[in-house]
């Protein structure tokens, strides 16, 4: 049992040198755990619509477009995942996201959550590889895919 303040001391200096890395961390979203985009790598290609509301044009769109069939299927058959975003509200595939997981998110692609209304698709690599708003064209986000190195390879 530590019975003095010269014996607590050299403990808590350690514990502070080894929590200070990961506090910083933390603070800033740089943990994998912290964004989920993370655990989307090599896995899926994240498609990111971020809207200040519920009825904003641009997720009305992505969703009668997801609701046709063969739209549908297009998604799927390229390993995408939709991510949104609406009015700070997180979910991944309409499954809600925690508000630490949707920040980290919205930070990770440097967008807020009562901007402009964005779209943006991440690559299986992570890297962004298109930014659009309310003008986007879910057919021509197929094509671009498709022209992918990893999509030709399958």
């Amino acid at each position: 049992m530590i019975r003095s303040l010269s014996q607590l001391l050299p403990h808590a200096v350690v514990a502070l040198a080894l929590s200070a890395p990961a506090s910083c961390a933390l603070a800033h979203g740089l943990t994998d755990g912290t964004n989920p985009l993370t655990a989307e790598r090599w896995k899926t290609r994240p498609v990111v619509v971020v809207v200040p509301d519920a009825g904003d044009a641009l997720l009305a769109k992505v969703r009668a477009t997801l609701a046709e069939p063969a739209m549908r299927e297009g998604f799927r058959e390229r390993d995408m995942a939709l991510y949104t975003v609406v009015a700070g509200q997180g979910s991944r595939n309409d499954q809600p996201l925690a508000p630490a997981l949707t920040r980290a998110l919205l930070q990770a692609l440097q967008l807020q959550p009562d901007g402009p209304a964005a779209f943006v698709l991440v690559g299986k690599d992570g890297g962004v590889k298109l930014r659009q708003g309310a003008d986007v064209d879910l057919r021509e986000v197929f094509a671009e895919v498709d022209r992918m190195p990893m999509r030709q390879s399958r």
